[in-house]
């Protein structure tokens, strides 16, 4: 039977400059969706990539005095080596430089304009050059951008625009009849009430001040302004042209899930919504308008000196450490807190105590007291069945709170089983039955039921936590690492011996971090 497609993107990094861990955050929440989404029996496409032109990076070039396509060159390598540092799964890099993706924009920009959607004018008003936005005077806050605070410049082009307005009363009623298209509901409300209701203006999508850009085929004096050609690298990428729908793009779109930081939702609420509506494509299943990564409770910024880079971060700290703290740290609708000392704070109470020391505990007590041959026998203990029954549910539990998108809950799901498995040996005694010959039974029961706690734990940690997943995998001598293969308890070969105990993560002294 084929399986059933999920196709799951993230905003494409822009790249005039290295992205930080707050940028960073997106690449591995996507990653943990689609890696669950594989382990549910979806056939997954991961899209993410780099989004290369713009004024920005024409100027960035000039003062680094190299070509534009060398200095987008050099970033676009920087961002694909840290997501794949972070062991991301992702099956396509794109980059808006590609030729396939120029050469589909230019035919999309043409499609809109014979359809009367993209006409010529001329723009007047406030720009700002890092945002590669346009403001008008009500929309600046304190006579600065509204998205980064920084000084606007009156500018006056020729220019190209495209009919925002056509598609406005359409795009309210999706939304109003869509209620899970944007989330969290907080984002939706923003967009429709600030922004839709109001009126939309029409869209500049050409420029002729700078050359970085993918040229108007028909008027070369122009090229493609950002959000047309950033914004469809979501189709061009996986077979779309307008008068070719290929196998690949019919199976693939509409994407399930487009995941994007709340402070660009604006863009991908409404600017790629009304381009989709005048190409005649359904929309995204859902874009989510995930929450920020602070530093100290601060929005990054190399101005405030409080930017830190996975790269850094996972030199010190470990990968699956800086994953876990992402992921855990981050709320479903409210701004997560990273600094150095909550890193740590979360590594030895959560993965040092709570997990590798569950793991080291049990594997120990297996090779102290049977030779590491973990058994299943017919003797059980009082406490056993609330163990078992919380390992049940623990499945259902991690799917409900992943389809809504609640991944810090999902990852608390499998915490509390975890620590559930340590008071379940507080309650069993194990140093205290392996005393007594006539307990040994009882005692075998005990240490397989913590061993197959532990294998449960580990199948669903796998899209957060990969690389401890398969190291708890090899420790525990199983490949029972499916889903399907926790439906009931108790699946773990008995007889099986388990390899010898390590440190999954060793706790961490605020004193040594600088060393």
């Amino acid at each position: 039977m084929e399986k059933e497609k999920y196709y799951i993107s993230t905003a494409i990094a822009y790249t005039s400059s290295k992205p930080h861990i707050g940028n960073t955050y997106e690449i591995v929440l996507a990653d943990a969706i689609a890696r669950n989404k594989r382990l549910e029996g979806y056939d997954v496409y991961f899209q993410t990539g780099t989004d290369e032109h713009g004024e920005k990076i024409e100027l960035k070039a000039k003062e680094a005095g190299i070509e534009p396509q060398k200095y987008v060159d050099k970033v676009a390598s920087e961002i694909k080596v840290i997501w794949d540092l972070m062991d991301t799964t992702y099956d396509n890099f794109v980059r808006t430089t590609d030729k396939n993706h120029e050469k589909v924009v230019q035919h999309i920009f043409k499609k809109m304009y014979d359809k009367g959607d993209i006409y010529k004018g001329e723009y007047k008003g406030l720009y700002c050059t890092p945002c590669e936005s346009f403001w008008t005077e009500t929309q600046l806050v304190d006579g600065k951008c509204p998205d980064c605070g920084r000084e606007v410049l009156s500018k006056s082009e020729e220019a190209y625009f495209f009919k925002l307005s056509k598609y406005q009363d359409k795009l309210i009623k999706y939304i109003e009849s869509h209620p899970e298209f944007i989330q969290p509901e907080s984002r939706k409300n923003e967009m429709v009430n600030n922004f839709l209701k109001p009126g939309l203006q029409d869209l500049c999508v050409s420029r002729t001040s700078f050359k970085w850009g993918i040229p108007v085929d028909f008027d070369d004096k122009h090229v493609v302004y950002v959000w047309l050609d950033a914004l469809t690298n979501y189709i061009t990428n996986i077979g779309y042209d307008v008068d070719n729908a290929t196998e690949e793009f019919t199976k693939k779109w509409p994407a399930d899930l487009h995941l994007i930081g709340k402070d660009i939702i604006r863009f991908h609420t409404l600017y790629w919504p009304c381009f989709l509506m005048s190409l005649e494509l359904p929309l995204p299943k859902q874009i989510f308008g995930h929450p920020w990564l602070l530093s100290g409770g601060d929005k990054m910024s190399k101005s405030k000196g409080n930017v830190l880079y996975a790269d850094d971060l996972v030199e010190k700290y470990g990968v699956d450490t800086i994953r876990y703290f992402v992921l855990h740290e981050t709320p479903f609708a409210d701004d997560g807190i990273i600094t150095e000392d909550l890193i740590i704070e979360r590594n030895n109470t959560d993965l040092a105590n709570i997990l590798g020391n569950l793991v080291n505990r049990t594997i120990s007590m297996s090779h102290k007291y049977f030779d590491g041959v973990v058994s299943k026998t017919d003797i059980s203990t009082e406490f056993d069945a609330s163990l078992i029954d919380k390992l049940s549910h623990l499945g259902e539990n991690v799917k409900s709170k992943m389809d809504n998108l609640r991944i810090a809950d999902a990852i608390d799901e499998i915490f509390s089983c975890l620590r559930a498995s340590n008071k379940y040996i507080d309650e069993t005694t194990p140093w205290l039955l392996a005393k007594d010959e006539k307990e040994l039974d009882k005692l075998r029961t005990v240490l397989y039921n913590l061993i197959e706690s532990i294998r449960i734990c580990a199948v669903y940690l796998q899209p957060f936590l990969p690389q401890t997943a398969l190291k708890i995998f090899k420790l525990i001598n199983t490949d029972l690492t499916s889903y399907e293969s926790t439906i009931d308890f108790g699946a773990y070969v008995s007889g099986t011996k388990v390899g010898e105990a390590e440190i999954l993560f060793g706790r961490i002294e605020k004193e040594s971090k600088e060393s």
